[in-house]
């Protein structure tokens, strides 16, 4: 383990949340070598690279889900940050039902703690994160009930809830349909500027990427490829074509990015 970093003087600590030094990510052995990266207030961070190339593996370092194999998490303010966390897919309980209210109040526990009852405040907060996320009309269904995009929504509005600086997405719209995910995404970025949050999105969506995020992480464990810096400088053609291992190419309409891959016809 490496010992703990001396302050930084430049004020940039100061806006830093999580920060990941000298660190190796992975399942009892190392995805990767040693590796930094900082994730700061106010900031979009997109993950983006092939399946199985250890994003999600990255994420939950980053949060906390996953140990580190070495290396330090720091916490620059001196605390861990509140974090909400969307996973990629939710197993629905059949056994155990919830109502949609119910699954948004469980992101409140975070801040009236375990083994305390919500009261009307939760309750209140609850709803009103369902209103932002337009589920407000289906608090009472049972959660089982809904369809894949109507439980992302109604997990997006749990993270929320528990009024987190941290919104952790881990591909969190793998199961919609292209408008739908883009459609969303967008909300994400427009609460997450309402609510003043910073975000981690892990995602497929590189034009969705381009728009909504000012950082990026390009990853590829089993080719040894790590690169993280701003959206701008790292989302080119050949950087995304590197990536994935296809041509790309990325236009730029005014506020829009277009990203193509190329495809070819079976001969």
């Amino acid at each position: 383990m490496l010992d703990a970093p001396a302050a930084r003087t430049d004020g940039r600590a100061a806006l830093e949340l999580i920060r990941l030094e000298r660190a190796e990510i992975g399942y009892k052995k190392p995805l990767l070598p040693p590796l930094d990266l900082s994730v700061r207030s106010g900031e979009r961070l997109a993950v983006l690279g092939p399946n199985g190339g250890g994003k999600s593996a990255l994420l939950k370092s980053l949060i906390g889900l996953l140990p580190l194999l070495s290396g330090r998490r720091v916490f620059p303010s001196g605390r861990i940050p509140r974090t909400g966390y969307v996973p990629q897919a939710h197993r629905v309980d059949s056994v155990y039902p919830l109502t949609s209210l119910q699954v948004v109040l469980q992101g409140r526990y975070g801040l009236i703690g375990l083994g305390r009852f919500p009261k009307g405040p939760d309750f209140r907060a609850a709803f009103a994160q369902l209103e932002k996320v337009g589920m407000a009309e289906l608090a009472g269904a049972a959660f089982r009930s809904l369809s894949g995009g109507q439980r992302q929504r109604i997990l997006l509005a749990r993270a929320l809830c528990g009024e987190p600086e941290l919104l952790v997405l881990d591909e969190f719209t793998s199961d919609m349909d292209p408008v739908a995910s883009a459609a969303l995404l967008a909300e994400v970025a427009q609460l997450a500027d309402l609510e003043k949050v910073s975000v981690i999105l892990v995602t497929h969506e590189i034009s969705s990427a381009a728009i909504y995020s000012n950082q990026v992480v390009m990853m590829d464990a089993r080719r040894g490829v790590f690169e993280a810096g701003s959206t701008e400088q790292l989302l080119t053609a050949e950087r995304l074509s590197r990536l994935y291992g296809q041509n790309v190419a990325v236009a730029r309409r005014g506020d829009s990015t277009v990203v193509f891959v190329e495809s070819r016809r079976p001969t």
